[in-house]
């Protein structure tokens, strides 16, 4: 499958705006011997047993405003289980993942460097298109497409997010990176410390250490293709090494995040993109059992099976079975039901397996006939690219035909001939996932199918199902329960605290006040999950009082005004720049006139501490 996904997943330059990329500084030496995980608790995949996988497109909050908020508007995300944002890009020079403002080239260096860290984390939300329904400070160290991300988290505690590595595009250094222990160990550590840890780097004021912590939960592996010359002009491919190195760069990734499970309890999921095409799969030995010893789940190429690449031929892109008409050479007639056989011949558990649906079409014109393997004339014209359109606008062109024995379904107007998924063709897939014992099914890309349309179709009839066989793991950070205040043992637990207890779960916009360990703290702005004390978000007010904060009597106060020497602060009261206030044990000047602005909760606002009283 030549050139089958050189559009869609990779060939953006045409959409693409900034892109993905700044060096992460640093690397400090990986430990020869990482501490063993224990074997996280699981749970069935959130959708009856199976996974509802959909990725996320960094640039489809441009042209096509398809923005986080959208998936809860429409419901998608209630129905999801994983979200696969893609892309993170490897650098070219020192072969680590990295995030930085520079666009999408063209050539074979085109990739070199690029990245769009301003959709990754910079771009501003405001209160009517954000999830959480608040708008971004411009202060607050994260922002775009993650921050809305963790929002969506915080609705859907049980919906996952992973950062995808690679593409189609951003595929070109994974061999390089791949070919020794030491850079294997050393682009592993990158992705681990820049997505899991969550340390961007700083960009307009944005990023910094810890910044996007909580924001992903995994790492999908999208690496097209080891050991062959079927990806983009301009890869980096060893024929000879790369099959082997490719399992042992898994291996690296599985040792790594299982150190992080092991460190914080936070149990982090491996998946990866797995070609269709059975000479790709030998290529990289994507189907040999190791590899899936490391992975947790890989998601099977079920579209882009044919398209306009060859503009006179037009055909089927997601054909469940073999079409017995297909008049191209026998290597290159796909099916998704040949590809999944491909991977269960060698031993793969089913579970571990999901296949590929398309949320778009791939189309020809000048054809004359509605059936499939016509002669066309070219591509047909597309709304982003030539021979290729979203779900949403293909639906109602022309006629809809089904093929129940192929699984197929195309539409065509007498000119345009295209190839997509309908409710037809899911409905049939998923009939397949719940036959084979497959761990369920993965969209490209969510923004096709707006409404989630196709995505929920899935979802209803995988529930309808038996149950299926996937399990996802879950986290057990906390032990206690947070909210239980005869838990002695619990550190959220407010004691004599005046504010209210901190939880995971708890939303907070800034200038909120929590307790947390016998602390005080104010939110500088919009968190979830995010820990009083080790998160850049939270301002340390004073220590809790430990006598009744309330009693007016206690010398030991440190929130009584009587024993600062400065006027209590008053939210009502105006002040003007040069008044002394006193607040939380503390006296704060202010820089300019304010009203209501809580002194200590907002790091560039109008009051500036003096010192403790």
């Amino acid at each position: 499958m030549q050139r089958q996904r050189s559009t869609r997943r990779g060939l953006r330059t045409a959409l693409a705006t900034l892109a993905t990329g700044a060096m992460v500084a640093g690397l400090a030496a990986v430990g020869a011997a990482a501490p063993a995980a224990a074997a996280p608790e699981t749970a069935p995949s959130a959708v009856n047993g199976y996974r509802n996988v959909g990725y996320f497109a960094q640039w489809g909050v441009y042209g096509r405003a398809f923005q986080a908020k959208q998936l809860e508007t429409s419901g998608t995300a209630a129905v999801l289980t994983h979200i696969n944002y893609s892309f993170g890009n490897i650098h070219h020079q020192d072969l680590t993942c990295f995030i930085a403002n520079k666009a999408q080239g063209t050539g074979p260096n085109g990739s070199d460097g690029a990245g769009d860290a301003w959709a990754d984390f910079g771009m501003g939300y405001t209160a009517a298109n954000s999830v959480a329904g608040v708008a971004d400070a411009w202060d607050q160290k994260l922002a775009g497409s993650f921050n809305q991300l963790k929002q969506l988290k915080a609705k859907h505690p049980k919906l996952k997010v992973m950062i995808s590595l690679g593409g189609w595009t951003w595929s070109k250094n994974f061999s390089k990176a791949a070919a020794t222990d030491a850079s294997r160990k050393k682009l592993v550590k990158s992705c681990v410390d820049l997505y899991l840890r969550g340390n961007l780097p700083v960009i307009d004021g944005r990023g910094g250490t810890g910044a996007a912590a909580g924001v992903f939960d995994g790492i999908d592996i999208d690496w097209e293709w080891p050991g062959s010359l079927n990806g983009e002009v301009g890869n980096h491919v060893d024929v000879a090494n790369d099959k082997t190195n490719f399992t042992l760069l898994l291996k690296e990734f599985r040792t790594q995040v299982d150190a992080l499970t092991a460190e914080n309890g936070h149990p982090y999921q491996l998946s990866a993109f797995l070609p269709a095409n059975p000479a790709d799969i030998a290529s990289g030995g994507w189907n040999d059992p190791e590899k899936f010893r490391y992975l947790d789940f890989g998601n099977i190429q079920g579209y882009d099976l044919h398209g306009a690449w060859n503009p006179t031929l037009n055909g089927h892109q997601a054909n469940l079975f073999d079409d017995p008409a297909d008049t191209r050479a026998p290597a290159q007639r796909f099916s998704v039901d040949k590809a999944v056989k491909e991977y269960l011949k060698t031993g793969i558990d089913p579970k571990q397996l999901g296949i590929g649906l398309a949320a778009y079409g791939r189309g020809w014109q000048g054809v004359k006939s509605s059936n499939a393997w016509s002669t066309a004339t070219d591509a047909a014209p597309g709304t982003w690219e030539k021979g290729n359109e979203d779900y949403d606008k293909l639906k109602t062109l022309g006629t809809e035909y089904y093929d129940a024995a192929l699984g197929a379904a195309w539409r065509y107007d007498g000119n345009q001939w295209w190839s997509y998924d309908s409710v037809k063709s899911t409905t049939r897939k998923s009939q397949y996932i719940v036959d084979q014992g497959l761990g369920g099914g993965m969209w490209w890309e969510l923004d096709g199918d707006r409404n989630g349309e196709l995505i929920g179709t899935l979802a209803d009839k995988l529930r309808a199902a038996k149950a299926g066989p996937a399990t996802d793991p879950v986290s057990t950070t906390d032990p206690t329960d947070p909210t239980d205040p005869t838990d002695p043992t619990d550190p959220t637990d407010p004691g004599e605290c005046a504010a209210a207890a901190w939880t995971a779960s708890g939303v907070y916009t800034g200038g909120q006040k929590v307790s947390y360990n016998g602390s005080e703290y104010s939110a500088k702005w919009w968190t979830q999950g995010e820990t009083p004390g080790s998160a850049a978000v939270w301002a340390l007010v004073a220590a809790c009082d430990p006598t009744d904060p309330t009693d007016p009597t206690d010398p030991t106060d440190p929130t009584e005004p009587g024993t600062c020497a400065a006027p209590a602060w008053a939210a009502a009261t105006a002040y003007n720049g040069g008044a002394v206030v006193s607040y939380g044990g503390s006296t704060y000047t202010a820089k300019w006139w304010t009203q209501n602005n809580t002194p200590g909760a907002e790091q560039w606002g109008p009051w500036a501490l003096q010192g403790a009283c």
